[in-house]
C-alpha cells in the first residue's frame, strides 16, 4: 500500500484526490508505523480541496459524495497519537479559511460533523493543541453570517438551545496565554456582529451572560496588577519598569475596547450588563474611594491608578449610562461609597466587613463585589459645595471626606504632587471631550466650553426661556441659572434607585456658576504653583484654553493679581539664566518651547495619553548619575524655567482676550561692529568649525594634554558673535604669519574659567555640550530617557606661558561672556516688558507702530 501511494499520478486531479480518500478508508487504526501517511494525506486532501474549489468544483462534489467530514472524524477517534489531532485541526482550519463557495461551507457546517469536532475532548494539556483548536474555531467563526449561524445551533420552539461554537469558545475567555484570549475575543465578536436576534437571546441569557460580568471581573483583576506594578515602580524604579507597566496598560486598554467593540454589535442588554458591571464591580468600590481613601491591601487600587483607568473608561467604553453615572457620582462626598472591605479614613478604620479578593473568572469561587451592601448618600446641605469659590481653594487637605469628589479633582489641581494634577487634568479634559455626557453634565461639573455656553444661552433666549435673554446679553454673560441641569437630575435618581437610598437634599451642590468658578480658580492656582512641572501646566493650558478661548469675561482681579505675580518670579528668575550656563541656548529654546506651549494649548485634544500619568519621569533614573553642578542639570532647569515662563506670558496675552502671536516679542539680531574680536578674527556668521581659517588677533600661546603624555601647542582665543560664543584652539600657520587654523572650538557659556590655586599659570575651564542631551532625539531613549554617556562635561587645563598670559586669557572669556549675556539681554528686553509683549499681540496694532521694536543693526 505505501509503495502504491508515491507512485507518479496528476497532483491536483480529482484521481489524485479518489485515491487518498481510498486509502484513508482503508485505515483501521492510527498508530507510529502509519502516522506519516495519514498526515500527509490530511494535508494533500486540504490541498486539493482549496485548489478545487477555485478551479474545478468536482473535486468538493467528490468531497461531498464520499463523506470525507466522516472519514476525517473516524480518522480522529481511531487515533493513539495527538499529532493526527493537530494536523485534523489544522487541515479543517485550512479548508474553511480558503472556501470561497459559499456552497461548499454550507456543507461543511450543514452536518454534525463540525459540532463534533468543536465539542471532541482534546487534550488541551498540550499547548500546541489548544493553539491549533482555538485557530480551528476563530477560523469557524470567520464565515458566520445569518445563513450559516443557524446551521451551528440547535433549537428549540424557535430559541437557540445550543451553540456549542460559543460556549466552547469562551471556555478559554480567561486563558494566561494572551494570543488564546485575543482568538477568543475575535471569535465572539464575530459571532455578535452576525446579528442574529435568538443567538443574541442566546448569549444574554442565563448562565452565558455570565461571561460579561466575568469579563468586568477579569478586567479588575487586571487593574488591581498594574496599581501593584505602578506601586512597585515608585517604591523600587528599574530599567524595565515602563516596559513593564506599558505592557499592562496595553492589556488594560485591549479589555476596554473589546467592551467598546462588544457594544458597538448593538446586542439589547449587553452595553447594560457590562456598564452595570464596570460600575458595581470597579467604579463605585474601588476607584472612586480612591480618591480620598488611603489604599491599605492589596487589593485596593491607588489614586494615580484610578485617575488613568477613569479616563480610559471614558474615552473607550461608549456608553452614555456609564460616562454619566460616573459624572454623576462625583458629585457625592466619599461617604456615599462604603466599600465592604478595611480602609483607613484619615487614621479611623471603619468596621464595615470585608469583601473577598475576585477569583479569576472561570473559578467555581468567583465572587464580585456584595453590591448589596454598596450604599450612596447625597451630599447634605453642608457640603463645600456651597463655599465661596475663593474659599474652597485655600483647603490644602486632599483627604478632608466631606468633599465632594468633583472637589477631590480639584484639591489635587492645588495642592497634589506632579503626577496627581496631571491625572486630575487629564480627567477633567477626558470629560470635557466625552460626547456621550449631556452639556448639562458638563455646565454642573464647571466644565462647560465658553463656546458652548453661549450656544445654549442664544438657543434659551431664541426659543423664549426668560433668563436666556437676559443671561446673554448681561454684563457677567458667563452666568447661568442656579440650579441642576434635567440630565443630571436623571442620573442622581438614578443612583438613587439603584444603588441605594440617598439622604435627603434640595439640590445637588452650588450652581454651576459657582462650580466653574471652583474650576477656574484651582487652574488659577495651579499656575502660580512652582513644584509642578512645566510640562504638567500645559495640560492645565490647554483646559483653561478649551474652558475660555480668548476671553477675559471670567477672570477676575484676583485672578490677574495672580497670575501677574507668579509671571513677575518666573521672569525675574529667568533673567539670572542671561548670565547662565546655556545663555547661547536660551533664545532658541524660548523660541521652540514658545511654539510648541502655544500649539499644545490651542490643540483640540491634550498632548499627551492617559498612560503617561503611570509613567516614572525620566529623571528618576538620572538623578543618581547626574551630578547637581553638572551643565545638564542646569541645561534641564533652565528648559524647565523657560516652559513655565512661556505658558505664563501666554497665560497673561490669554487672559486679556488677546490671540496668542506666533512668535515670542524679541528683537531682531543685530551686526557685530567691526570693533569686535569676532570681526577682527574674519569669522563669519558659521563660526569657528574645525578647518576654519582665521586671523590670531589678541591669541595667546598656550599648551594643552589631551592626551596622557601627549601635549600639544594652540593659539587661544575666546570669541562671541552675537548670542554666540566659543572658545578657540587653534594652530598658527607657520607661512602666514598671524593666520590660524581652528582645531578644536568649544562653547564659551558654561565654561567657568578658574585660575588654578597652586600654578598660576594654569586656567581650568568646564567644556559641556554644544545641545542639551534631551533636546536632541539622537541622545534621547525612549519616553525622554537620556543615554547616560552624553551627560559628562568635559575638563580643559591650559597652561600659558607666564602668569600675565593667564590673566589676560581669564579676562578675555569674562569680557567676550559678558558681550554675549548682553546681546542676549538686548533681544530679551520686550518680553520681559509685559505692557509692549501683550500690545504686540494685539491683531490691530502693527508691528512698525510700535517703535520699541525697531533696532538699529549696530546698537549693543
Amino acid at each position: 500500500m505505501w509503495l502504491s501511494f508515491w507512485k507518479s499520478r496528476d497532483r491536483f486531479s480529482v484521481d489524485e484526490l479518489r485515491y487518498l480518500t481510498e486509502q484513508l478508508v482503508k485505515v483501521q487504526i492510527v498508530n507510529e508505523v502509519n502516522k506519516d501517511f495519514v498526515i500527509e494525506a490530511l494535508r494533500s486532501i486540504a490541498e486539493l480541496i482549496t485548489y478545487g474549489d477555485q478551479h474545478d468544483s468536482s473535486f468538493f462534489e467528490f468531497f461531498m459524495e464520499k463523506q470525507v467530514m466522516g472519514e476525517f472524524v473516524r480518522i480522529l477517534k481511531i487515533s493513539r497519537t495527538i499529532i493526527i489531532s493537530l494536523q485534523l485541526l489544522q487541515t479543517i482550519s485550512i479548508m474553511i479559511q480558503n472556501l470561497k463557495s459559499e456552497h461548499a461551507i454550507y456543507y461543511m457546517f450543514s452536518n454534525e460533523h463540525m459540532n463534533y469536532l468543536i465539542t471532541y475532548s482534546f487534550d488541551f494539556r498540550n499547548e500546541e493543541l489548544l493553539s491549533y483548536y482555538i485557530s480551528f474555531l476563530r477560523a469557524i467563526s470567520g464565515k458566520l453570517n445569518k445563513n450559516t449561524i443557524s446551521l451551528l445551533v440547535k433549537t428549540q420552539s424557535d430559541e437557540v438551545v445550543s451553540f456549542p461554537l460559543y460556549v466552547e469558545a469562551i471556555r478559554f475567555a480567561f486563558h494566561e496565554e494572551n494570543m488564546v484570549r485575543t482568538a477568543v475575543r475575535a471569535l465572539t465578536l464575530n459571532v455578535y456582529h452576525v446579528g442574529d436576534d435568538c443567538v443574541n437571546r442566546y448569549v444574554t441569557s442565563a448562565p452565558h451572560a455570565d461571561y460579561f460580568s466575568n469579563l468586568v471581573a477579569f478586567f479588575q483583576k487586571q487593574c488591581i496588577s498594574l496599581n501593584g506594578l505602578v506601586s512597585d515602580t515608585v517604591k523600587n524604579p528599574g530599567p524595565d519598569s515602563i516596559s513593564t507597566i506599558l505592557a499592562a496598560v496595553d492589556e488594560i486598554e485591549d479589555n476596554l475596547y473589546y467592551f467598546s467593540d462588544v457594544v458597538s454589535a448593538g446586542i439589547p442588554d449587553v452595553g447594560r450588563l457590562i456598564s452595570d458591571n464596570i460600575l458595581q464591580r470597579l467604579i463605585f468600590p474601588l476607584l472612586l474611594p480612591s480618591l480620598r481613601i488611603e489604599a491599605v491591601n492589596e487589593i485596593q487600587i491607588g489614586a494615580v491608578t484610578t485617575l488613568y483607568l477613569i479616563c480610559c473608561i471614558l474615552r473607550i467604553v461608549k456608553i452614555k449610562d456609564l460616562a454619566n453615572t460616573i459624572a454623576a457620582a462625583l458629585f457625592f462626598p466619599i461617604e456615599a461609597f462604603i466599600k465592604i472591605s478595611e480602609v483607613k479614613v484619615n487614621g479611623y478604620m471603619p468596621g464595615h466587613g470585608s469583601i473577598h479578593e475576585s477569583q479569576p473568572p472561570g473559578n467555581d469561587n468567583l465572587t464580585g463585589v456584595d453590591t448589596a451592601r454598596l450604599r450612596v448618600n447625597g451630599p447634605s446641605s453642608s457640603s463645600s459645595s456651597h463655599i465661596h469659590p475663593e474659599v474652597i481653594m485655600t483647603q490644602n487637605d486632599c483627604t478632608a471626606s466631606h468633599l465632594a469628589l468633583r472637589e477631590a479633582l480639584l484639591s489635587y489641581l492645588t495642592s497634589g504632587d506632579d503626577v496627581l494634577v496631571l491625572g486630575s487634568l487629564g480627567v477633567l479634559a477626558t470629560l470635557l471631550q466625552t460626547k456621550e455626557l449631556d452639556e448639562s453634565m458638563l455646565d454642573a461639573l464647571g466644565i462647560l466650553p465658553q463656546r458652548k455656553q453661549h450656544k445654549k444661552q442664544l438657543l434659551q433666549a431664541l426659543v423664549g426661556e426668560g433668563s436666556g435673554e437676559e443671561q446673554l446679553f448681561s454684563s457677567e454673560g458667563s452666568s447661568i441659572r442656579d440650579g441642576i441641569g434635567c440630565e443630571l437630575d436623571n442620573y442622581l435618581q438614578k443612583l438613587k434607585e439603584h444603588y441605594g437610598e440617598l439622604f435627603s437634599f434640595p439640590e445637588v451642590g452650588a450652581s454651576p456658576r459657582v462650580h466653574r468658578f471652583q474650576v477656574l480658580d484651582a487652574l488659577v492656582n495651579l499656575f502660580c504653583r512652582s513644584n509642578v512641572s512645566a510640562e504638567t501646566l500645559w495640560d492645565g493650558g490647554w483646559l483653561l484654553r478649551q474652558l475660555l478661548p480668548y476671553s477675559e469675561a471670567e477672570f477676575n482681579s484676583n485672578h490677574h493679581k495672580l497670575l501677574k505675580d507668579s509671571y513677575k518670579n518666573c521672569a525675574s528668575t529667568l533673567q539670572q539664566e542671561i548670565r547662565g550656563i546655556w545663555v547661547d541656548l536660551l533664545l532658541t529654546v524660548l523660541c521652540d518651547e514658545w511654539k510648541m506651549c502655544k500649539r499644545a494649548i490651542e490643540a483640540s485634544s491634550p498632548r499627551k495619553e492617559p498612560k503617561c500619568i503611570l509613567l516614572p519621569s525620566h529623571k528618576s533614573y538620572s538623578d543618581d548619575i547626574i551630578p547637581a553642578e553638572s551643565s545638564f542639570t542646569a541645561g534641564e532647569r533652565m528648559c524647565e524655567l523657560v516652559k513655565g515662563f512661556v505658558l505664563l506670558h501666554q497665560l497673561q496675552i490669554f487672559s486679556l482676550g488677546r490671540a496668542l502671536p506666533d512668535q515670542p516679542p524679541i528683537f531682531p539680531p543685530a551686526d557685530v561692529p567691526e570693533s569686535f574680536r569676532a570681526k577682527a578674527a574674519g569669522l563669519d556668521a558659521s563660526g569657528p568649525k574645525p578647518g576654519t581659517e582665521l586671523r590670531l588677533v589678541d591669541a595667546l600661546p598656550c599648551r594643552i594634554a589631551f592626551e596622557r603624555g601627549k601635549e600639544r601647542h594652540f593659539s587661544f582665543l575666546a570669541i562671541s558673535m552675537g548670542t554666540s560664543g566659543w572658545l578657540v584652539l587653534a594652530e598658527e600657520l607657520p607661512r602666514k604669519q598671524h593666520f590660524g587654523v581652528v582645531r578644536v572650538a568649544a562653547p564659551l557659556a558654561g565654561s567657568n574659567p578658574r585660575i588654578d590655586g597652586k600654578h598660576p599659570r594654569w586656567l581650568h575651564l568646564r567644556i559641556r555640550p554644544s545641545t542639551l542631551p534631551f533636546l536632541d532625539p539622537a541622545k534621547s531613549g525612549a519616553y525622554g530617557k537620556v543615554k547616560t554617556k552624553a551627560l559628562v562635561d568635559g575638563r580643559w587645563t591650559l597652561a600659558f606661558r607666564d602668569e600675565e598670559s593667564c590673566k589676560s586669557a581669564l579676562s578675555m572669556i569674562l569680557d567676550e561672556a559678558e558681550l554675549q549675556s548682553n546681546e542676549v539681554e538686548r533681544r530679551l528686553k520686550p518680553l520681559f516688558d509685559l505692557g509692549i509683549a501683550v500690545e504686540s499681540s494685539n491683531p490691530s496694532v502693527s508691528p512698525e507702530a510700535s517703535s520699541s521694536y525697531t533696532t538699529p543693526s549696530n546698537s549693543f
